[in-house]
């Protein structure tokens, strides 16, 4: 009876050191907004590889040839950190673009010649202010450290392309979307012109889901937060 009784007390004491554990792992777990930043990123990813491709195989101009091989290599880096940094954190990711990216896909597969060029920059250009703004709500708002410092090293890469695409876009004849003052991207902007990462279908930043009326992003005008 006495092993019995020692036993229910060695129970309960590791039931009391399990509970605290259990408590300190649920409360490290990414918040929503990290969660859906990481799972809307990979997507983005995701449809920049496969748009690199596209752009490298149906290309007319060199220059979108030049650019998409770029796009490719910087965004499957990219992609390196989020899966790992999701793994660490136990964030399931998707395994393919969303909706609104995978209808771009198929115009892009449709298209050729002058009219692939036009339709690959034009979706380029909609979909990097999108993933800026996007990555911007991530470093203002984001609580887990890890995410944010991968949102602080991806936005100069994004704002790079974004700027790339524009001289592209100028030579080609392509019209390019203007900043204006209250229209420039700013870290956890609101409303449908900055969709938060990870929200609904045709809400999550997917390149080529959004119009060529989103802002500009403007590089020298929202830098990213110094880490604190």
């Amino acid at each position: 009876m006495l092993g019995l009784k020692r036993l229910g007390l060695l129970a309960a004491l590791v039931l009391v050191g399990v509970a605290p554990a259990a408590a300190a792992q649920a409360a490290a777990q990414p918040s929503t907004q990290d969660t859906q930043y990481l799972q809307a990123v990979h997507q983005v990813n995701l449809f920049e590889i496969t748009a690199g491709d596209l752009a490298q195989q149906k290309g007319q101009d060199q220059g979108v040839k030049d650019l998409g091989a770029m796009l490719k290599t910087d965004h499957t880096q990219l992609d390196q950190t989020v899966q790992q940094t999701a793994s660490q954190l136990g964030v399931e990711l998707p395994n393919e673009p969303s909706a609104d990216q995978q209808a771009v896909i198929d115009k892009l597969n449709n298209a050729s010649g002058a009219e692939f060029d036009r339709l690959w920059v034009t979706s380029e250009l909609a979909g990097h202010v999108q993933a800026i703004q996007a990555t911007q709500t991530e470093i203002s708002q984001g609580s887990e450290q890890s995410v944010v410092q991968l949102a602080q090293t991806a936005l100069p890469t994004l704002q790079a392309h974004y700027d790339e695409l524009v001289q592209l876009a100028n030579k080609l004849g392509i019209p390019v979307p203007q900043t204006s003052a209250s229209g420039t991207p700013s870290p956890g902007g609101t409303g449908t012109e900055s969709p938060a990462p990870g929200g609904t279908g045709t809400e999550s930043p997917a390149p080529g889901g959004g119009t060529t009326e989103a802002p500009a992003p403007g590089t020298t005008e929202t830098p990213a937060p110094s880490v604190s």
